[in-house]
């Protein structure tokens, strides 16, 4: 069984694809609100009959009904607002992402947890703390959409398809985030090779501003994507692909960082982040990655101590 917790744009989004990538039989939508997981189910459970789909939605506003799931994701959280950064976010989604930690920890103590809810990579550290679950069974979704983002805007500059691209983007889910065109691939051949500074210059900057280009653009922040994105890390949870991809784990001694969530490739399978792959880096890089690291360090910092 797979719980999505939180039934606005994203979970619900998360919640049909899920369905159509008949990832499991039921797939249990919980959210505070009243009436608005259990309208979402009985509209995806209507999705599900005119498509011949072997999956039942069930909406609850109890966490307890998360029992027996396997896989967690959490989508809950305030939004982001126009003009409103990531890290704005911090101290009050901090304590409905520590709420729901305990509530998962209670009811499903053996799942999987992936994570959406920003900002990312403080909200990891948060989660951790409050489930006292290994750091493998926590990961944040992150890394699948900034590296989407980054194959889109260099596929749109060299006129390939963005699935030619493999993107690697390191550090902070955030303002702070690092692309590294050095370990960034057409093919086998590095990005910084194939684009001018300047471009990819503009590449980054278009993959660091996407998510508020977004929101300013439609008034509330990205569902299509994050959906899509947490659907893919749920299929290799729930199939075992142990598949490489990158995402927010707390590392241990990994990139010289011990304790701190930090968005890095990994293997994904059905015990999480099964292993962290550590990609070599210039010294200038190094430094790049480090920059980012501090920016997430400062965020946890910050944190109120009752979360860490």
């Amino acid at each position: 069984m797979i719980t999505v917790v939180g039934s606005g744009r994203v979970g619900a989004t998360t919640a049909a694809m899920l369905g159509l990538m008949g990832l499991d039989k039921k797939i249990v939508l919980i959210d505070i609100i009243k009436g608005l997981p259990q309208g979402e189910a009985l509209d995806l459970n209507h999705m599900s009959s005119i498509l011949g789909l072997d999956v039942y939605y069930y909406g609850s506003n109890d966490y307890a009904d998360m029992k027996g799931s396997d896989l967690v994701i959490v989508t809950a959280g305030l939004a982001r607002k126009p003009g409103m950064t990531r890290e704005q976010l911090l101290e009050q989604n901090a304590n409905i992402v520590w709420s729901i930690g305990k509530d998962v920890a209670k009811h499903a103590p053996d799942s999987v947890v992936i994570l959406t809810t920003n900002p990312l990579d403080a909200m990891v550290y948060v989660m951790w703390k409050a489930t006292g679950f290994p750091r493998e069974r926590i990961v944040g979704f992150s890394g699948v959409l900034d590296g989407g983002r980054l194959a889109f805007y260099t596929a749109q500059k060299l006129g390939v398809s963005p699935s030619a691209i493999i993107p690697v983007v390191l550090g902070q889910h955030g303002e702070s985030m690092f692309p590294v065109p050095s370990r960034s691939y057409l093919y086998g051949i590095p990005l910084d090779k194939l684009l001018k500074p300047e471009d990819y210059k503009e590449v980054v900057d278009e993959t660091v501003k996407a998510g508020a280009r977004i929101t300013e653009l439609r008034g509330f922040s990205s569902n299509w994507a994050p959906g899509a994105g947490v659907a893919l890390m749920a299929k290799a949870v729930k199939r075992d692909e142990k598949r490489a991809l990158v995402a927010s784990v707390v590392l241990r001694g990994e990139y010289g960082v011990d304790g701190l969530p930090v968005e890095v490739p990994l293997i994904l399978g059905r015990g999480g982040a099964e292993k962290v792959l550590e990609i070599e880096l210039s010294p200038d890089e190094k430094n790049k990655l480090a920059q980012s690291v501090e920016a997430i360090r400062k965020l946890i910092n910050s944190l109120p101590n009752q979360y860490k």
